[in-house]
C-alpha cells in the first residue's frame, strides 16, 4: 500500500466530527488563564505606540526610549504587584509574571530591562534581603529612582555560578566588606544597566570570613554618583552592539577592593557579626547556595511564558498571511492561497500544536510559581519541583520560539524578510533567551539529574529482592523488545490495517504511554550504567559519556509534562465543538512528538514499522482537518495590529489579492485580454 493509499484509508477513521467549529471568543478567555485580567490589561498597555520599538532606531536612542518606557511602567504601577503590600506592592507573584510577560509584544528590550529592574535587581532585594534592607532599597529600587544591575555572570563563568571568581571579604578591623575582582576573568559581564544608567547594583561574590569561604552569597553595592560618573574602585565597559535587545544596556563591571558596610550583605541565608563569625539557617553549603537562587526562578519562569507568547506572535502573523497571500494556478484556474498547500501547512500547523502545548504548561507552571511564592504550597519538596519544572519548559520554550519564528520568516517569503513585518527582528531578539537565566543545555541536565535522582530514591531502601525484580524486569524488557515480541504483538492486533493502528494511536491513553515509556526507558538505562560506573570508580566519565542522553531524556520529560498540562486543559473545556477541535491539536502535538522520534521508537522495538507508518499518516490527517481552524486557532491568541505591528497581518494582502482578481476578471470581461500564445498557435 502507498502512503497516498494509507493517508486515504486514515481519511475514513473517526470523521464524523470533522464539522466542528471554534467558539474563539470562548476560547481566546480561556487561553488567558487564571490571570486573564491583568493579562488584558498588560497587553492594553503594551498596544500604546510610545511602549513600541521603532525598527532601524539607533542603539543610543532605542536605549534612551525603554528607558523612558521603564518610567512609564512605574506610572501604570504594573511592576509593583509582586512585591510586599507594606512597600505599595500587591503582593500577586502569579500576576506580576503574567503580567510582565505580555510586555514582548511591545518590544522584549523593554521586557527584558524591566526584568533586570524590578525582576532581578529589585526581586534579589526583596528575596535575599531581610526587613532592613527592605527598608534601606526597596522604595527607590521600586520606584525606578535607583536604576539597578543584577551582577552575576562574569566574563569567566556564565551558568556555573558557583564557581564565579568576585570575592567579598570581611574586614574585621573596620567592619567593611571588600568586593574584588581579582583578574580579567572575574569581571561582571553582560549586565543590563551596567553600561550607562545602573546606579546601584546587586553583586554576587564569594563571602570569605575569617580565612573561610562560605561560597556565593549577594551584597548591595553603589555603583555610580548622581551624575553617573563611577564611585572609586568601580570601573566598567558597554558589551555595544548586540545581535538582539539593543534597548538594553548592557556592560561589564569591576571592582578594585571597593568597600561597602557589614549591613549591605543580603542576609536572609547567610550573615557575619561585627566580629566576622559566620551563620546561617541552612548548615549544608550546597543547599544555601541552590535555596539562594531557588529564590530567582521567577527569570525561568518569565522567559518560558513571553517565548510563548512571541511563538503566538509570529503565528498570528504567518498564519494570516498565509490564508491571504495566493501563489501558482492550474489550467489558467484561480491562484491557490499559500496555507492550502500540504508543506505549508506541514511548516506552520505542527507548531501551532506546540504553541498550544506549552500555552498551557506554562499556565501550570505559573500557577506552581504563585503557590510557592505566596506560601500557599512553600515547602522544599514544591520549590525543587517548580526549579526543575521551569528548567524543562524553558529550553523547550526559547528553542521552539527560535524555530517558530524562522519557519514562519521564511513561510511569509521575501515579505517576512522585512522589518516592518517584525518576525526578524523578533526573532533577534529572542535569540539570547535559549543562554540568558540559565542555558538551556545545563539546566536539561539538572532536569536529568532530577530524573535519576528520582529514580535512585525508589530503590534507595530496597532489600535485595527487590532490586533483584529490577534487574529482572530490565532484562525481560530487553528481551521482548530485542526479540521484536512487541512489534509482533502490535503487527497481530492491527492485522495490517493502518486504519486499526490509527485506532490505537488516537487513545490519549496510547500517547501517554508511549511519551511516558521513553522518558523512563532512557532513564533507567543511563541509571544501570552509571551504577555499574561507580563500582569502578568511573562514573565522572559515564556521566559525561552519556551526557546527549541525559539531554534528550530531560527533553522527553518536558514534552510528556506539556502533553499532560494540555490534556487536563482540555477536560476544563465546556464548549463542546472548541474541544473537539483542541483535542485534535493535542493529539497532534502528542503524535508529532512522537514522529520526530520514530528512529527511537524503532530501534527500541517500541512501534512496529506498520504502527509508525501510521503516526506519520494520522499527523498529515490532523494537519489536513485543523487547516480550516488555523485561522480561528491562531486569532484566539487575542493580539491586534497594535501587538503584531506587521503589515501583511493587517489585511492589506487581501486587499491586494482582491484588487488583482478583480482587474483580472474585468479585463476578461472586457474582451481585450490577450489571447496565450498556445491559444493564438491553433
Amino acid at each position: 500500500m502507498s502512503i497516498l493509499d494509507k493517508v486515504e484509508t486514515v481519511n475514513d477513521v473517526a470523521t464524523e466530527n470533522d464539522a466542528a467549529m471554534i467558539d474563539r471568543a470562548y476560547l481566546s478567555r480561556y487561553l488567558l488563564g487564571k490571570w486573564a485580567d491583568v493579562r488584558l490589561a498588560s497587553r492594553a498597555l503594551a498596544g500604546k505606540p510610545e511602549m513600541h520599538n521603532i525598527p532601524g532606531l539607533g542603539m543610543d536612542e532605542h536605549r534612551a526610549r525603554v528607558l523612558g518606557q521603564l518610567k512609564l511602567l512605574v506610572e501604570n504601577g504594573q511592576v509593583h504587584r509582586a512585591f510586599p503590600a507594606a512597600y505599595g506592592g500587591l503582593d500577586d507573584h502569579g500576576g506580576n509574571l503574567a503580567a510582565f510577560q505580555e510586555l514582548v509584544a511591545a518590544d522584549p528590550s523593554l521586557q527584558i530591562k524591566s526584568g533586570v529592574q524590578w525582576g532581578l535587581f529589585t526581586a534579589a532585594i526583596a528575596h535575599l534581603g531581610t526587613k532592613e534592607h527592605h527598608d534601606r532599597f526597596l522604595p527607590s529600587a521600586m520606584s525606578l529612582e535607583t536604576p539597578g544591575i543584577y551582577a552575576m555572570t562574569e566574563t569567566g563563568h556564565g551558568s556555573d555560578v558557583s564557581s564565579i571568581a568576585t570575592t567579598a571579604t570581611f574586614d574585621e578591623a573596620t567592619g567593611e566588606w571588600v568586593i574584588n575582582t581579582p583578574f580579567r576573568g572575574a569581571w561582571k559581564d553582560y549586565l543590563g544597566n551596567a553600561a550607562l544608567h545602573g546606579k546601584a547594583a546587586v553583586v554576587f561574590a564569594q563571602l570569605i570570613t575569617k580565612g573561610v569561604n562560605h561560597g556565593v552569597h549577594g551584597f548591595y553595592v553603589p555603583i555610580r554618583d548622581e551624575n553617573g560618573s563611577f564611585l572609586p574602585g568601580i570601573g566598567g565597559e558597554d558589551d555595544g552592539y548586540k545581535g538582539g535587545l539593543n534597548g538594553i544596556d548592557n556592560g561589564r563591571l569591576h571592582f578594585d577592593h571597593v568597600r561597602i558596610p557589614r549591613n549591605n550583605l543580603l542576609n536572609r541565608y547567610g550573615d557575619v557579626d561585627e566580629n566576622g563569625n559566620y551563620t546561617s539557617p541552612i548548615a549544608s553549603p550546597g543547599r544555601r547556595f541552590f535555596t539562594m537562587l531557588g529564590t530567582l526562578v521567577q527569570g525561568r519562569v518569565s522567559l518560558d511564558g513571553a517565548c510563548v507568547n512571541a511563538s503566538k506572535i509570529g503565528l498570528q502573523i504567518a498564519v494570516t498571511y498565509g490564508n491571504q497571500r495566493r501563489q501558482f494556478s492550474n489550467s489558467g484556474q484561480e491562484e491557490t492561497v499559500l496555507l492550502d498547500y500540504q508543506r505549508h501547512q506541514r511548516r506552520l500547523i505542527p507548531l501551532l500544536a506546540t504553541t498550544y502545548a506549552q500555552t498551557f504548561s506554562q499556565e501550570v507552571l505559573l500557577e506552581k510559581f504563585d503557590a510557592v511564592f505566596s506560601g500557599l504550597d512553600d515547602s522544599d519538596a514544591s520549590r525543587e519541583d517548580l526549579e526543575t519544572m521551569a528548567a524543562a519548559f524553558k529550553p523547550l520554550s526559547t528553542w521552539h520560539a527560535l524555530k517558530t519564528l524562522q519557519d514562519c520568516r521564511e513561510a511569509c517569503g521575501g515579505q517576512g524578510f522585512l522589518a516592518e513585518n517584525r518576525l526578524t527582528l523578533l526573532r533577534a531578539d529572542m535569540d539570547v533567551y535559549a543562554t540568558f537565566e540559565g542555558d538551556n543545555n545545563v539546566l536539561l541536565q539538572l532536569v536529568a539529574k532530577r530524573l535519576l535522582t528520582d529514580y535512585s530514591r525508589k530503590f534507595k531502601d530496597a532489600d535485595t529482592g527487590s532490586l533483584a525484580r529490577l534487574v529482572m524486569e530490565q532484562v525481560t524488557e530487553r528481551a521482548v523488545t530485542g526479540s521484536g515480541l512487541r512489534r509482533l504483538g502490535q503487527n497481530v492486533h492491527d492485522l495490517g490495517s493502518t486504519a486499526r493502528s490509527v485506532k490505537e494511536l488516537r487513545d490519549p491513553e496510547t500517547q501517554r504511554d508511549l511519551l511516558t515509556d521513553r522518558v523512563e526507558t532512557m532513564i533507567a538505562n543511563i541509571a544501570l550504567e552509571l551504577r555499574d560506573a561507580k563500582k569502578t570508580g568511573e562514573e565522572a566519565e559515564a556521566f559525561n559519556r552519556n551526557q546527549s542522553a541525559l539531554i534528550e531524556a530531560a527533553i522527553a520529560h518536558g514534552h510528556l509534562l506539556q502533553w499532560e498540562a494540555f490534556t487536563n486543559a482540555l477536560d476544563k473545556i465546556t464548549d463542546e465543538g472548541t474541544r473537539q477541535v483542541v483535542t485534535w491539536v493535542r493529539d497532534l502535538f502528542g503524535l508529532h512528538v512522537i514522529e520526530q522520534n520514530l528512529s527511537w521508537y524503532l530501534i527500541n522495538g517500541r512501534l512496529s514499522a506498520q504502527r509508525a507508518s501510521a503516526v506519520t499518516a494520522y499527523v498529515d490527517r490532523l494537519i489536513t482537518r485543523l487547516r480550516p481552524h488555523a485561522q480561528d486557532l491562531v486569532d484566539a491568541f487575542g493580539y491586534g495590529q497594535e501587538h503584531l505591528r506587521a503589515e501583511i497581518s493587517s489585511g492589506v494582502e487581501q486587499e491586494r489579492q482582491d484588487e488583482a482578481r478583480a482587474y483580472m476578471a474585468e479585463l476578461v470581461r472586457s474582451g481585450k485580454a490577450p489571447i496565450p500564445e498556445k491559444s493564438s498557435r491553433k
